[in-house]
């Protein structure tokens, strides 16, 4: 399991999609509800809860 929120930065990738925050994997308990993240149109997103960003991969080296 990955600690919720640990980082501030995570590239993701199409099989990550719909792309929510915090990920699958993620411990739940000690973090924010899940929200659901739009990424698809500009390849970044930012959480509104933890300032997490996210980068949609777009090549096989994720």
């Amino acid at each position: 399991m990955i600690v919720a929120n640990a980082e501030n930065s995570y590239r993701v990738g199409p099989d990550d999609l719909p792309l929510h925050c915090p990920l699958p994997g993620m411990y739940l308990w000690n973090s924010h509800p899940k929200v659901y993240l739009q990424i698809e149109a500009t390849g970044e997103s930012k959480c509104p809860y933890c300032g997490a960003a996210y980068e949609l991969a777009t090549d096989a080296s994720q």
